[in-house]
């Protein structure tokens, strides 16, 4: 059996609250006080918004469902994706996107005052009986909303609990409930990772023949295939509320594999780069899941994520020491010499500055980086990496700095005005990773003229085209998992940025004009669900 990733092991206990107590948003507008939201207060509950008959209804709709999404809950990529997606898939004016998540306590309280009331209902969940309410913000040109329980969200962290299988099955349910409250009935509602993998299959089995519920396409984006939602089967009815007979449909190796039940109830399956989409049928990339996968693969597409091109500017970005673009590139020269002043390495602009900002964990190549780092510090380069994880690498890259003091800085540390420093003031960027569904701190290095350096995988393939002799291409590229053809790559770039500097700054114009926009992923996207809808 393979190892189970620990979301739940145990069924909750029975002594989980019915009716957990509305939240009360403190600093919300006058009608989303605690007092207003009681159930003996209000009528809201039973409340169904209707569409006001003069409303255009020529746009199809998209319900985005997740877990978070920038600015309002983020850990990762998938908070950026569904920040930024939804508002791409709007700009292009075919579709009307909307995105709905969890009320979490880390919420921004000074955007608190700015969520509006919508309703209030009872979900549930088995045989609880469980508070639900629902608050919505505009942001930009997206409307976002939330799913208010207090007793599942108002934690310290998103995730990481020994009840997170029920927390999501709340949330996947409340979803579902609450459409018909919505102004919005969608036509797509497209769920992402396992946090939301029970919409679909609460969808075909409790959902889509009842009044107004029929006719919406389900699809379920895999972001990262290596976490599933496994649970042990016995809470298949006391924690999801779906009956016994009904196993087989989400059964993996005698276990609850939601991810598993969701590509199989879902209507289409995407992930995020088109090489990723084939690498999940290996079994060395699917973590068990090649053979649903392979029996779905009618169903699978890759999709290449984008970046947020505001957020990752170098003409405007805040964090930097001097601002630049692709037309004028001296301010990254500056750029240089302040992370070497910060970080106390020689200021020297001759001497390339490669640059990591990650996980620390093996995954992402950091053992084959290990085993290089001596030789690749043996040469004219200055070493940076950022970043926090298994402390067998913190203490590792630790003791390399205190070895090679004039030259490599280990900064263990989650430090965003210090990444941003570090993809403008580096000259190249090392993603080796042994697997990387998509990645995006690749394409925000190509945003700032560092030059990516990445292993032939997931996203980081499709993303990035060899520069060979540096007449075209915007990084360069290694496809065997070694140490040696690592460090192959790196003398190929530091051997350019030396000997050729005509032909590297030529690499890094192409590198900043290369277009990783959410604009180029939304029209693949909006193609997608055409054919989904047609």
């Amino acid at each position: 059996m393979p190892k189970k990733i620990t979301e739940t092991s145990k069924p909750k206990a029975k002594a989980t609250q019915t009716k957990s107590t509305p939240s009360a948003i403190k600093s919300a507008k006058p009608q989303a006080t605690e007092k207003s939201i009681k159930p003996q207060k209000t009528d809201k509950s039973t409340e169904v918004v209707k569409k006001p008959e003069n409303e255009k209804a020529s746009k199809r709709k998209i319900l985005f469902v997740g877990s978070e999404a920038f600015p309002f809950a983020g850990t990762g990529g998938l908070g950026e994706v569904l920040g930024s997606l939804p508002r791409a898939v709007n700009d292009g004016g075919e579709f009307e996107a909307r995105v709905i998540l969890p009320l979490y306590e880390s919420f921004p309280q000074n955007r608190r005052k700015d969520l509006e009331f919508v309703c209030w209902t009872f979900v549930n969940l088995s045989w609880r009986n469980q508070y639900c309410g629902l608050f919505r913000i505009k942001e930009g040109n997206t409307v976002f909303y939330f799913i208010d329980n207090e007793y599942y969200f108002k934690r310290k962290n998103l995730y990481g609990y020994g009840d997170d299988g029920e927390r999501f099955a709340f949330f996947c349910r409340a979803v579902l409930d609450i459409l018909p409250r919505l102004d919005f009935m969608p036509d797509v509602l497209h769920c992402n990772d396992w946090q939301t993998a029970l919409v679909p299959i609460y969808y075909k089995l409790f959902y889509m023949f009842r009044d107004g519920y029929g006719g919406i396409k389900t699809v379920f984006t895999i972001h990262n295939i290596e976490y599933q939602g496994w649970f042990h089967r016995s809470m298949i009815g006391d924690v999801f509320g779906i009956p016994d007979y009904e196993f087989g449909s989400i059964e993996h190796f005698g276990e609850i594999n939601l991810m598993r039940g969701a590509i199989d109830y879902s209507d289409a399956v995407s992930t995020v780069s088109p090489t990723y989409a084939k690498e999940i049928l290996d079994p060395y990339y699917a973590h068990t899941l090649d053979g649903i996968l392979i029996h779905n693969t009618h169903k699978l597409r890759g999709i290449l994520n984008g970046i947020d091109t505001v957020t990752y500017n170098p003409e405007t970005n805040p964090a930097l020491f001097a601002h630049y673009n692709a037309d004028d590139k001296s301010g990254k020269v500056l750029d240089k010499a302040g992370l070497q002043k910060l970080l106390w390495l020689p200021i020297n602009k001759d001497v390339p500055i490669i640059a990591m900002i990650t996980r620390l964990a093996s995954h992402k190549g950091l053992d084959i980086v290990r085993e290089a780092l001596p030789e690749i510090l043996s040469r004219d380069v200055q070493f940076v990496i950022l970043g926090t994880g298994d402390s067998e690498y913190e203490g590792y890259f630790s003791y390399m700095q205190e070895r090679y003091n004039d030259k490599m800085r280990a900064v263990i540390a989650f430090d965003k005005d210090l990444s941003h420093k570090i993809y403008s003031g580096a000259d190249m960027f090392l993603m080796p990773s042994k697997s990387e569904p998509c990645g995006l701190s690749q394409m925000m290095a190509c945003r700032y003229g560092t030059i990516p350096i990445v292993r032939e995988t997931g996203g980081l393939q499709d993303s990035i085209t060899d520069a060979y002799n540096g007449d075209f291409g915007n990084g360069y590229k290694f496809s065997r998992y070694a140490a040696d053809d690592l460090i192959g790559a790196i003398d190929r770039a530091t051997g350019l940025y030396r000997d050729y500097r005509e032909k590297w700054d030529g690499l890094v114009d192409r590198a900043m004009r290369t277009d990783f926009s959410w604009t180029v992923s939304a029209k693949e996207y909006i193609k997608f669900y055409n054919e989904l809808l047609s």
